[in-house]
């Protein structure tokens, strides 16, 4: 029920902004000029919305399996009779239970790196893995806190969240750059003699404007995704303990410069409970806010 909510919601969303674009370009009187250059905007935007949904929902849907890919994650047998593994099992399964959740796939992967991620296209269908790094380097506690944190973003929704926003900024860079590429290029100017110089013009102009627009696009599922690490941590802390999981990022902090090469995939950073701080400007593209400032606002706001 919770998925379909999400769908619903993602679908009305992409709805709104095709509508919202076409009352503004009707009330910039925009819509006849592209018209007079023979550019369909509907169909466009028709073809964004498609694109920008179809692509996340297939994105959505191979997450856990590209997950396991990437990471080397090996799934843990739910009757393991290893202690270390057994135990690790149970304590995300006792946490998903509190969080009302259906027991996830429980993975481990071989890695220095103290980190530990969750994914998976619904509730029913998630993975909790952590890293042998952490396993070998945090106390009980405070691994139990970790777990916490990712059973809480599977509580939330966030992978379905993450990848549907996505999509609707896709759908936005498409039809932006697209439009802008057209009037910049001057190709409904040359429809009688399009030459093949304004038809290169006009896919430069594109791949320009989509660079363009993918940067500010990700300014806006950045902030979300630092929003929802804040969210996960309060989760953690209720399920494991306020103190527990504040002694967990505290250990992630003086463990954050322990690097794997194997393990540094940039398309599971956002995934991750940790990641390298951004400094300056390029804290704005950071998929996570600083450990400290994780720390304080559990201790001030928890």
């Amino acid at each position: 029920m919770a998925f379909a909510k999400r769908i619903f919601l993602f679908v009305l969303l992409n709805f709104l902004v095709i509508f919202m674009i076409s009352v503004v370009l009707r009330l910039l009187n925009i819509q006849p000029y592209l018209n007079s250059y023979g550019l369909d905007y509907n169909s466009l935007l028709t073809f964004c919305f498609v694109w920008g949904m179809a692509g996340a929902l297939i994105s959505l849907a191979l997450s856990k399996v590209m997950a396991k890919w990437m990471m080397g994650v090996q799934v843990i047998d739910p009757d393991t009779r290893d202690p270390e593994l057994r135990q690790l099992v149970d304590t995300v399964y006792r946490l998903a239970e509190d969080a009302g959740l259906p027991h996830p796939e429980v993975g481990i992967f071989r890695s220095n790196e103290v980190n530990a991620f969750a994914t998976g296209p619904t509730r029913s269908r998630s993975l909790v893995a952590v890293s042998t790094g952490l396993l070998n380097r945090m106390k009980q506690s405070e691994i139990r806190a970790v777990l916490g944190h990712e059973v809480s973003h599977i509580a939330n929704g966030d992978m379905v969240t993450m990848a549907l926003l996505q999509g609707v900024v896709n759908a936005f860079v498409m039809f932006l750059a697209r439009v802008l590429a057209y009037i910049f290029s001057g190709m409904g100017r040359s429809r009688e003699n399009n030459s093949g110089g304004s038809w290169m013009s006009y896919m430069l102009f594109t791949y320009l404007f989509e660079i363009v627009f993918m940067l500010l696009g990700s300014l806006v599922v950045a902030a979300y995704s630092r929003f929802r690490e804040f969210r996960a941590d309060a989760g953690g802390a209720r399920l494991a303990g306020k103190d527990s999981m504040i002694s967990a990022l505290q250990s992630l902090r003086v463990f954050q410069e322990i690097k794997d090469v194997k393990a540094d995939n940039p398309a599971m950073a956002a995934f991750k409970i940790s990641h390298p701080t951004k400094k300056g400007l390029l804290h704005l593209f950071a998929t996570h806010p600083p450990l400290e400032e994780r720390i304080e606002r559990l201790k001030k706001h928890f």
